[in-house]
């Protein structure tokens, strides 16, 4: 399967990345680092995380968590879509 990420993945990744950087620079290079490495399994094992229930299509819309990371991600037939990636303690509710 292919991998693809949304707009608001990349935006996502850059902003959990800033924010560890203000306090340690080389934390948040090796947290992105994982996290791309741990999505990367998502490509291989697509049925890796739960389905949303509260998705307009619950069996296509899955979150998997990474650690305190959790990664919302869409299955297609040939693709993966990274949709959204946020810390748990993040007080937001992400878009489906």
């Amino acid at each position: 399967m292919k991998l693809a990420y949304a707009v608001d993945a990349i935006a996502d990744l850059v902003r959990l990345r800033a924010f560890i950087a203000e306090k340690n620079p080389s934390a948040a290079a090796r947290i992105a680092a994982l996290l791309i490495e741990r999505i990367e399994h998502i490509r291989r094992f697509p049925e890796l995380g739960r389905p949303v229930a509260l998705a307009p299509q619950p069996r296509l819309v899955r979150d998997a968590v990474f650690g305190s990371y959790i990664v919302r991600y869409s299955v297609h037939a040939k693709t993966v879509v990274v949709l959204r990636i946020w810390h748990h303690y993040e007080e937001r509710q992400p878009r489906v």
